[in-house]
């Protein structure tokens, strides 16, 4: 649960009170009993992602998953050949790089 920070516009009261989200903003100030009491914008906290799976590469979009596709089929393509054809060395020229149609 955060920690949310409040100042009394009465009394100039300040406080922190630990509340669920689901909660709404308290209004009645403890110290002098009125309804001046405002919430205040913090900093928030940080988002911690532990474990495993959370990675940049997770969130890829489409078109750089159907590029990483083309070019490993590619590459799968190349090393299937060349084992069945051991003497076949490759050159420059042979290599082409797959090219990934934007939609």
């Amino acid at each position: 649960m955060p920690t949310y920070d409040y100042v009394c516009d009465a009394c100039n009261y300040h406080f922190a009170e630990l509340q669920s989200f689901k909660e709404d903003p308290l209004k009645t100030c403890p110290s002098c009993r009125e309804d001046r009491l405002r919430r205040l914008f913090g900093t928030g906290a940080a988002i911690l992602f532990k474990g495993s799976g959370f990675y940049e590469t997770d969130y890829r979009s489409d078109s750089y998953k159907q590029a990483a596709k083309a070019e490993s089929e590619a590459i799968n393509k190349a090393s299937e050949s060349s084992k069945t054809d051991p003497g076949k060395t490759t050159t420059s020229s042979d290599k082409t790089t797959p090219v990934a149609k934007n939609a």
